[in-house]
């Protein structure tokens, strides 16, 4: 593997040798009500968004080497910043981790830097089971016209999943990033796994497992095991997405894993209020913090002025999907995939700003800082 000829840098080592120090100790408790209740009322109501940057099409083209844009991040935080966010969800990728570990490890390093002095806190994703389930490293192709989220990349992708012997790889991966940051006050917490059995109908679902769930579920739960053991002092979670969440015994097996080894809820809801509200009543039966990490498509009833001011109301941490009009191309609906838009679709699905910096709508900008910077 070519992490083991980054050995000699500083930063990799470091995080290796935590590794090694936690590797014969047993993985931490996932936090009680109590514990959960007690590290999220320290922090400020959280809002901010899943981010990328304008310039790249997805994980990989924003964190590798030749295409990582600090610049374009810096202005964009600014924006961030600008409207009151205090935190951004960020997706990182294993395979840049499995090419490049030590300039992961500073790039993100850097990131931070950035976020920080703009008042902002940051979720990282680990894994995600969503869109193009064959990502590879080096140049990526030019978004498709008009297409939402048309070269986003699943991380690991099908071969990963479907070769046990790479689980290796993707635990050191694990270990090596949450080790090095475990501590680190800019780093709000860990995203563990974003959608895991999404089965991407209508993109993809040809290219899937036709068992992804069965294959995903357990190494799921090693993936919780293997970042419990990096011993982080900030929260594990996984978003819940799919299904009836009534009752326990309505939950998928899914579903009960992922709130069962989560530190903090979360979920992920892009319906009108009235539903919405369902779900956060569902969610409340477990007596923890809720994080919603994605909402908001505008032509779905999922918007600002519909959902912010409730998750205000009960302190619920709110991401919407989608900061700045760029690469990734989410101001197009996900049914772009099957229908023509032309260069601007009648309403925006995702995203706040043009990739000037000029909001889309204005109103919503004003709203999202009233409600951020109100005590």
């Amino acid at each position: 593997m070519k992490i083991w000829r980054y050995l000699g840098g500083s930063i990799l080592a470091a995080a290796l040798l935590h590794c090694l120090a936690i590797a014969q100790s047993a993985p931490r408790a996932v936090w009680t009500p109590d514990q959960a209740s007690e590290w999220y009322n320290r922090q400020p109501w959280l809002v901010g968004s899943n981010y990328i940057p304008a310039t790249a099409i997805n994980q990989l083209e924003m964190w590798q080497a030749d295409s990582f844009d600090p610049e374009r991040i810096d202005k964009e935080l600014e924006w961030a910043q600008s409207l009151g966010m205090n935190t951004m969800r960020v997706f990182l990728h294993d395979i840049v981790f499995a090419e490049d570990s030590a300039g992961l490890i500073k790039r993100m390093d850097k990131l931070l830097t950035i976020a920080q002095k703009h008042g902002i806190r940051i979720l990282f994703v680990l894994f995600d089971s969503v869109w193009d389930p064959f990502p590879a490293s080096g140049k990526q192709r030019a978004p498709k016209p008009h297409v939402h989220n048309s070269g986003w990349v699943q991380s690991p992708g099908k071969k990963a999943l479907q070769d046990s012997t790479q689980y290796p790889r993707l635990e050191r991966y694990v270990k090596a990033i949450i080790g090095k940051f475990a501590t680190d006050k800019r780093v709000l917490g860990w995203d563990v796994w974003n959608e895991p059995d999404n089965p991407n109908d209508d993109d993809y679902a040809k290219n899937e497992l036709p068992n992804k769930d069965a294959v995903i579920l357990p190494l799921l739960k090693k993936v919780f095991v293997w970042a419990r053991e990096a011993k982080p002092e900030q929260p594990l979670t996984s978003a819940i997405w799919y299904g009836n969440w009534q009752a326990d015994d309505s939950l998928r097996p899914m579903e009960k894993l992922m709130i069962q080894e989560s530190d903090i809820i979360s979920f992920h809801d892009y319906s009108g209020i009235d539903n919405f509200k369902k779900q956060v009543e569902y969610l409340q039966r477990y007596q923890k913090p809720l994080m919603c990490t994605e909402y908001m498509a505008r032509p779905r009833g999922s918007t600002f002025e519909a959902i912010l001011p409730y998750m205000k109301q009960q302190r619920i941490a709110a991401y919407n999907w989608g900061f700045v009009d760029g690469k990734s191309q989410t101001k197009f609906p996900w049914d772009s995939w099957r229908k023509a838009y032309g260069d601007e679709p009648p309403v925006w699905f995702h995203d706040i700003f043009r990739t000037d910096g000029t909001p889309y709508d204005s109103r919503e900008t004003r709203l999202i800082y009233t409600l951020a910077m109100e005590k």
